[in-house]
């Protein structure tokens, strides 16, 4: 009885979570604009997006800027992820809960601080928002999700493994690059792709520090809400989707194929 409720509380949850996306990708191929009758197949709002400059613009944006600030908080996240393994208990514990706060700040508050530090160099220095205050800003909010991602690798590695290596002959630097960031790369991978979905995704502080001259695909889409959302952003959300989606498969197809080949050099070894 309980397996059977279980089972039927986690397909209703699912069910719940998917049918919205389920809707959107049914009316992406939908003939009319109607969002409540489907009046034919039709490929005609795939056609016209990739017509529309303004949405191809804001979306070649959203993805250059979640790369560049993805790459370059993941370097600057394990860097201080490592950095924070090492510390003293105290010390650790500490800035762990600082590192923390970020994530559980509301978005406001962070966008509008990130607002207000880049218009103090804007009256000092020249500075201007636009494309570096957006990567700035994306980079801010996704190096405490690259940390807290690493962080457990590191734990989970046997320390004795740097020393080890250092007593073979590899100096402190090439024993970072063959030990360590092996051990960890599937926290440094995870955070990666974490990052990069938050950056796709984020709206409020995107909204605060991109100026007038660049837009992403988030700040696109809220603007066309004032009027009616075109149904060709029901297309981009479904090739969105599914690129999404093929990248998780992939990511768990590599993560298992590399499990099942551990287990049986281990076999073998054993035997």
């Amino acid at each position: 009885m309980n397996k059977i409720l279980s089972r039927a509380i986690t397909a209703f949850v699912i069910v719940f979570l998917y049918i919205p996306i389920l809707v959107l990708i049914v009316f992406s191929f939908n003939e009319s604009k109607s969002r409540a009758n489907f009046t034919g197949f039709s490929l005609r709002w795939y056609e016209k997006l990739f017509h529309n400059e303004a949405i191809l613009s804001a979306l070649f944006n959203t993805i250059i800027i979640a790369l560049i600030s993805s790459l370059i908080a993941t370097v600057i996240g394990t860097a201080a992820a490592i950095g924070i393994n090492r510390m003293r208990p105290i010390t650790k514990s500490t800035i762990m809960n600082v590192t923390y706060i970020p994530i559980i700040n509301p978005e406001i508050i962070t966008g509008v601080s990130l607002m207000l530090l880049f218009r103090a160099f804007t009256v000092y220095s020249g500075f201007e928002f636009g494309f570096v205050s957006l990567v700035l800003a994306h980079i801010t909010f996704n190096i405490p999700y690259i940390i807290y991602s690493i962080i457990p690798k590191l734990r989970q590695m046997n320390p004795n493994l740097v020393e080890a290596a250092q007593d073979l002959g590899c100096n402190p630097t090439q024993a970072f690059f063959k030990i360590t960031i092996p051990e960890i790369m599937p926290g440094v991978l995870s955070g990666f792709l974490m990052a990069i979905t938050y950056s796709i995704d984020d709206f409020v502080i995107s909204y605060f520090n991109s100026g007038t001259t660049i837009e992403t695909l988030p700040i696109t889409i809220y603007s066309m809400t004032r009027k009616k959302v075109s149904p060709e952003i029901n297309a981009l959300s479904t090739i969105i989707f599914i690129v999404i989606l093929a990248v998780l498969i992939i990511k768990n197809a590599i993560s298992n194929y590399k499990l099942r080949k551990q287990r049986l050099e281990y076999l073998a070894s054993k035997s």
